[in-house]
């Protein structure tokens, strides 16, 4: 309805200073956490803060900076007149005319009218970020629940929309309102979760097990702190409540990382980035540094880089569930962000060895990303395999700081501090597993390595499967000089002459090993199984290592391209290259899924029947049944490329 001036409440009232407050605290509440900038008490000074960082346009500060100053004002002069803290303008129009008066207008009519465009102005902006919400039922029935009982014909509404025990939705939602969850305990909170409950109900009814999604929500309003704000958010936004359902129907993974974590839907819908292309590793680099530059001391640092980086996995989580990212997207883009997220955690861990030890005269580092990492092929559980290679000038026995080090004491230092920056658990969480055990002679070698032993180690002491492994290495982060060296001992490993028979019975054996230590017969074990996706990267490794010596161009730290470029220059025939591609893109696809949505180890035949049709849905399979015959004859055509390509397996 329109705005009414006479007796309207100035701070409470619609347009009034409250939702001035309430439309800075919320965005607030959202990115504080990570803009300092943000974290101001002041309305107006946020509103500007808002403003430069991109939040809100210049018109919504003008208008609302316009509007709060006006609504001060009169609340000041209302406060003079009465001399007491009221906030209702006078209802009779005598005291309202009196009143325009005493804040120098000439008329009721032109206060009135400077006060309702301002509190419409209010209105306007602040309805963009909350909705009017919707009445108290559905098209299909109505939804009651207040009382001790259910209420019948609300069972029946349920019950059609797609619930297959109502009871138990009614019941849990009546305990809602009793305030059970800390979420549902102040009345704002109920009040705007009774505004929701229709299209709420609505987009759980849809999910493809609405009872499960119905379940996954209640658990996950249990471990709210508050719920106003989100009620809000919800009401407002129609498309993060099916975005909502969805998380809650297919990915009990995702919804526990929302629910420790609930800002994060709030970003998805309020970023207006979000839905847009990700970042690549250069983006995620920037983000990264952005994310953490501020920090106060170590520890504010790492707990800067772990909400970073747990609301970006989030993201990329969001992406792949909603079909809006393809798996190799995915793969790019956990490994960008693993990147990041490292150059930004070597800079932290430098800075603070820094302190106390100094630095290296004349020392360089990098961060040698392995496996996944190095091929840009993660998942949402993937570990960081790494390696680190320093080198120092002749002579340069130790750091220049207070306390020095030894060179080689120095650099072990060094990586254990950026391991525990990037695994050691904090109140933010961990951020991944690393694992170290690809670096040269493994777990008995040094946990940094100098480039001098790496190199030698490479060229003249390397196993087959450690120059297999060798073809992901990718130079992550550190100092370019020394990186552009590194390469170069990789590559000089890589093309040097081998013996093809020699080499093929190796990568055989291995393969043996790997099916005798993990082996299995079940077709779900996609990377183990014999035509799984080992056999597809030891067949690129295996021709990489075999054909590079004449043809560099065949090195690819990606197993996709890897095989592209491998079959374009006659290395892989042209009908082997096309079946292990569509063999890898299946493998990938339903690996990001299941470990998305289920984390890992998973089966996916004992998920939730929706989880079975959106992995199906994910590989344009049209159900899991089908989805399992295709796994089958994938895995059993890869294992005869294997065969043919690198040679059959050894009893």
């Amino acid at each position: 309805g329109t705005l009414a001036v006479a007796g309207h409440n100035i701070k409470l009232g619609r347009g009034g200073i409250r939702e001035i407050e309430f439309f800075v605290q919320t965005q607030q509440l959202i990115a504080g956490g990570r803009q300092h900038e943000l974290r101001g008490r002041k309305t107006l000074e946020m509103l500007g803060a808002l403003e430069d960082i991109g939040w809100i346009d210049a018109d919504a500060r003008t208008e609302l900076t316009q509007a709060y100053r006006l609504l001060r004002r009169i609340e000041n002069r209302l406060q003079m007149q009465a001399d007491e803290q009221t906030h209702t303008l006078p209802k009779d129009d005598e005291a309202l005319l009196r009143f325009a008066l005493f804040c120098g207008y000439e008329t009721s009519e032109s206060f009135t009218q400077a006060l309702v465009g301002e509190m419409q102005a209010v209105e306007k902006h602040y309805s963009a970020l909350f909705e009017a919400a919707p009445g108290l039922g559905t098209e299909t029935g109505p939804l009651v629940f207040t009382g001790a009982d259910d209420d019948p014909a609300t069972l029946e509404t349920l019950h059609s929309m797609g619930f297959s025990d109502p009871a138990m939705v009614s019941r849990t939602v009546r305990e809602w309102h009793y305030g059970r969850h800390n979420a549902t305990r102040s009345a704002a909170a109920r009040e705007r979760l009774t505004e929701l409950m229709p299209a709420l109900i609505g987009a759980l009814g849809q999910s493809e097990n609405a009872d499960y999604a119905f379940i996954t929500f209640d658990r996950f309003l249990g471990q709210l702190p508050a719920g106003v704000q989100l009620f809000s958010l919800l009401l407002a936004n129609p498309q993060l409540l099916s975005l909502l359902a969805d998380v809650m129907g297919t990915s009990p993974r995702l919804a526990r990382a929302l629910s420790q974590r609930p800002r994060a839907l709030e970003d998805a819908v309020l970023d207006p980035e979000f839905f847009s292309t990700l970042p690549g590793e250069a983006g995620y680099s920037e983000l990264a540094r952005q994310a953490v530059g501020p920090a106060s001391d170590m520890e504010d640092a790492l707990n800067r880089a772990r909400t970073f980086g747990s609301e970006q996995l989030f993201r990329i989580g969001v992406r792949q569930l909603s079909g809006t990212v393809a798996a190799d997207e995915a793969g790019a883009a956990y490994s960008g962000l693993a990147g990041g997220l490292t150059k930004a955690l070597l800079a932290v861990a430098e800075a603070d060895l820094a302190e106390r030890h100094g630095k290296v005269p004349g020392g360089e580092v990098v961060v040698i990303g392995m496996g996944k990492f190095g091929s840009q092929e993660m998942t949402a559980t993937s570990d960081l395999d790494l390696i680190l290679i320093y080198d120092a000038p002749e002579g340069t026995e130790a750091s220049d700081g207070p306390k020095p080090l030894a060179v080689g004491q120095f650099y072990t230092r060094l990586t254990q501090r950026l391991i525990s920056a990037l695994a050691a658990p904090t109140s933010e969480g961990r951020l991944f597993e690393v694992d170290m055990r690809l670096r040269p002679s493994g777990r008995s070698g040094p946990v940094a390595t100098r480039l001098s032993a790496f190199s030698a180690y490479q060229l003249e002491s390397a196993w087959t499967w450690e120059k297999m492994a060798l073809t992901r290495a990718r130079v992550i982060a550190g100092s370019a000089g020394l990186g552009e060296r590194v390469a170069s001992v990789i590559r000089q490993t890589l093309t040097t002459e081998r013996d093809t028979a020699a080499t093929a019975q190796d990568v055989a054996e291995m393969r043996d090993r790997i099916a005798a230590e993990k082996g299995s017969d079940d077709i779900w074990a996609i990377k183990t199984v014999r035509g799984g996706l080992i056999d597809i990267e030891f067949i690129a490794q295996y021709l990489q290592l075999v054909h590079a010596p004449e043809n560099p161009e065949v090195l690819q730290t990606n197993t996709a391209r890897a095989l592209r470029t491998l079959a374009q220059s006659g290395a892989l025939g042209s009908e082997a290259a096309e079946e292990l591609r569509e063999a890898l893109a299946l493998f990938h696809e339903v690996t990001q899924m299941v470990r998305l949505s289920l984390g890992d180890p998973a089966d996916p035949r004992t998920a939730s029947e929706s989880f079975k049709r959106r992995l199906a849905k994910a590989v344009n399979i049209p159900d899991f049944n089908l989805l399992e015959a295709e796994l089958a004859a994938s895995e059993e055509r890869v294992a005869t490329r294997f065969d043919e390509i690198v040679g059959p397996k050894r009893q």
